[in-house]
């Protein structure tokens, strides 16, 4: 499967357009990582924790657009784009949110 931000595939023609296709992606946050996030909020640098979290929830997220392509019978898609976000459950709690989102298409071979 060709999985490509563009909204072409170089050398390839397009042979039908197959329809949009989204997968989301939550993650629960974790008090550990909240914790040090907060210091590291307060001295400043990275959040590595979050970091990897985030780069597994886009892998996850392009896995399952491939998926739910393939069930349309495509062999590619065009111009993804991948989000992040949060939603706020109460007070104390967040989750995360990777939605990635593309169109399904089939190329010509």
């Amino acid at each position: 499967m060709i999985v490509t931000t563009t909204d072409v595939v170089q050398g390839a023609e397009i042979q039908a357009y197959l329809g949009i296709v989204t997968a989301e992606v939550v993650y629960g946050t974790n008090v550990l990582r909240d914790f040090f996030a907060s210091i590291r909020d307060v001295i400043g640098g990275r959040t590595g924790s979050y970091e990897r979290v985030f780069e597994q929830g886009q892998r996850e997220a392009i896995a399952e657009l491939e998926k739910r392509a393939q069930r349309l019978g495509a062999n590619a898609i065009v111009g993804i784009e991948v989000d992040t976000g949060t939603i706020n459950v109460d007070q104390s709690g967040v989750l995360l949110l990777i939605t990635a989102i593309g169109t399904a298409v089939k190329l010509r071979s």
